[in-house]
């Protein structure tokens, strides 16, 4: 196995074992020692693979937004109405949000320790957002383009459909509900009531 394979390997390692730190610890108590502890490494090695917790973190986040955008930029390309394709789109969501119950439990942590320090959390989740919501909006502009969705405002359909990601992100990270069948069914009536009438 190449130098370049091992490292990458090991960087996947050090994320989970440092998610496990940070779901138990929270953001604040988590420390670069305790990490590198967790790991079974030296904080000097640690240092090898990433400069700080921080880091780490941001890493996570990093893979998790990237992968999921990902899947949603492919699930939107698939052939079909605009509505069914929202439809797909919003169960993957839920889907990945219920799976990554502990990231996200440790997101929303992280996010109330950057609100208290003073920072901009919308910001940072907009940031983190935004090429998702494009993707959204295209889809829905499509749909109105071909006849299969009302003519309605986009921002709307974009604002509600994370209204309803947001839910499913309390009730999994915070709740620690697992179960968002009821915030599909939601979603459903709320694309039903998109489509044009025939």
């Amino acid at each position: 196995m190449s130098i370049a394979v091992e490292h990458e390997k090991r960087r996947k390692e050090i994320l989970e074992s440092a998610l496990d730190v940070f779901v138990e610890e929270g953001y604040s108590d988590t420390t670069f020692q305790k990490i590198a502890d967790r790991c079974g490494i030296t904080r000097t090695i640690l240092y090898l693979y990433f400069k700080n917790k921080r880091e780490i973190f941001m890493f996570s986040i990093k893979r998790f937004t990237e992968k999921l955008e990902a899947e949603i930029r492919e699930a939107a390309l698939a052939p079909g109405p605009a509505c069914d394709t929202l439809e797909r789109l919003s169960e993957l969501v839920l889907g990945r949000c219920a799976e990554q119950a502990r990231l996200l439990s440790v997101i929303v942590g992280y996010l109330e320790h950057s609100r208290k320090s003073g920072s901009d959390v919308g910001d940072k989740v907009r940031r983190r957002t935004i090429r998702m919501r494009h993707i959204i909006s295209g889809v829905v502009i499509a749909g109105q383009k071909r006849g299969e969705i009302r003519k309605v405002p986009v921002g709307a359909v974009s604002d509600f459909f994370y209204g309803l990601v947001e839910a499913a992100i309390f009730r999994v990270a915070v709740l620690g509900l697992a179960d968002t069948a009821d915030l599909s069914a939601a979603m459903r009536l709320f694309f039903e009531g998109l489509r044009t009438q025939p």
